[in-house]
């Protein structure tokens, strides 16, 4: 009498396993989105006077920006990420053919992120490393846009609220790579052509203060 009802008992079980072990898989997030906002900084340049004068430093002034952070699982603490980063800002200058000009800066790039939880701790360390492109356009004027290939490092925390809803803090680093004496802000037309920055060094960096909201589903 045992034997049977042993067996009926393991076919139980093994059914309940069946159920639960696709239940069990789908509670784990398989992909999160992050709307954010942030402050960026950074951003040097040489204007290039038109009329042949001497050169001038210019800084890319201090602003807000705005993106979208997206990421599918590859396991419970790892994900693939697509990041998008805008920023609006003026050059800091009193070079009169910059007067009233803003440059928009874009970061559209690949990569992943690692998150280490922890036991008993309510913050979540995250570590985020993505590779892909730079678009430069002035907001005005006609110039043509420049995009370069960039790179960037970030890291901070994760707050959760609940399972699927976390609020996220973190500082990223931009590092956009051109070759020496890249000229930014170029048009040509009937009266003639020219750029109105150049870059002295191989690099381009900037650093982002972020707050965002993460959705996970």
């Amino acid at each position: 009498m045992r034997r049977p009802c042993i067996r009926r008992i393991s076919a139980v079980a093994g059914l309940l396993l069946a159920v639960l072990a696709p239940a069990a898989q789908a509670a784990d997030p398989s992909a999160e989105f992050t709307p954010f906002v942030g402050y960026r900084a950074g951003g040097k340049f040489d204007f290039t006077n038109p009329q042949g004068g001497p050169e001038q430093s210019v800084d890319l002034q201090s602003d807000a920006s705005f993106g979208l952070d997206v990421g599918m699982y590859r396991d419970s603490n790892s994900f693939y990420e697509l990041l998008y980063s805008r920023q609006q800002a003026g050059l800091d200058t009193r070079a009169a053919a910059l007067h009233g000009l803003k440059l928009n800066v874009e970061y559209l790039q690949f990569g992943g992120t690692v998150l280490y939880p922890q036991e008993d701790q309510r913050l979540v360390p995250y570590l985020s490393l993505t590779l892909g492109a730079t678009r430069f356009a002035a907001d005005s004027g006609g110039y043509d846009s420049s995009t370069k290939v960039s790179a960037s490092l970030g890291g901070g925390v994760r707050m959760p609220f609940s399972k699927n809803v976390a609020a996220t803090l973190g500082l990223r680093g931009y590092l956009t790579f051109v070759a020496s004496n890249t000229q930014f802000l170029c048009v040509s037309g009937s009266a003639g052509a020219g750029c109105l920055l150049k870059t002295t060094g191989s690099t381009v960096f900037q650093g982002e203060a972020q707050l965002g909201l993460t959705f996970r589903f």
